[in-house]
């Protein structure tokens, strides 16, 4: 198996354009990373009796007068939820939280394995961002699955281009 050598040239090749794509990308996955950080902290605190009481006591008395249907039926579905399978779904948004993050630092730190590691893991999910969409549309699911499908598009091309051109500098050294 050919292994590249590690110098500044070779990975100076990836081309200036591509660069800023990239580093949008990485922003985009630190931005998930964060955001699921912050859902397994809401998460995590849900779990205890007493805070799931309370989010559900405000929910109940949450002065809403065009959205009351909405409202009850979060509430409805908190109280089926139960506050026991939070630490689930704290764990699960730490997982994402975690897969995501590698992707955005991996990114950010111009890493080509990043390249693929985002392709893998962004493509892995658009079977079932589909399946959600086509079953019950709505208008963010169908712009995160338009989003991640350009991602995943972008990304190939980039890592295909890019590693063929490391490989031609590779070469030029010798």
């Amino acid at each position: 198996m050919f292994s590249m050598p590690r110098t500044e040239t070779a990975i100076a090749t990836q081309p200036r354009n591509h660069r800023a794509g990239l580093r949008v990308i990485a922003i985009y996955e630190v931005v998930k990373t964060l955001c699921l950080v912050l859902v397994a902290i809401a998460a995590f605190h849900l779990e205890h009796e007493q805070a799931f009481r309370q989010l559900v006591h405000w929910l109940e008395h949450l002065p809403l007068t065009g959205s009351n249907a909405l409202r009850w039926r979060l509430v409805g579905a908190l109280q089926d939820f139960g506050p026991s399978r939070f630490v689930a779904v704290g764990m699960v948004a730490l997982g994402y939280a975690l897969l995501f993050g590698i992707e955005g630092v991996g990114l950010l730190m111009g890493k080509y394995w990043a390249e693929w590691f985002t392709v893998v893991a962004t493509g892995s999910l658009i079977p079932v961002e589909l399946y959600e969409v086509l079953r019950h549309f709505g208008w963010l699911q169908f712009a995160a699955l338009v989003g991640n499908v350009a991602i995943v598009v972008y990304l190939v091309r980039v890592a295909l281009q890019t590693r063929a051109e490391r490989l031609a500098a590779a070469d030029r050294l010798r």
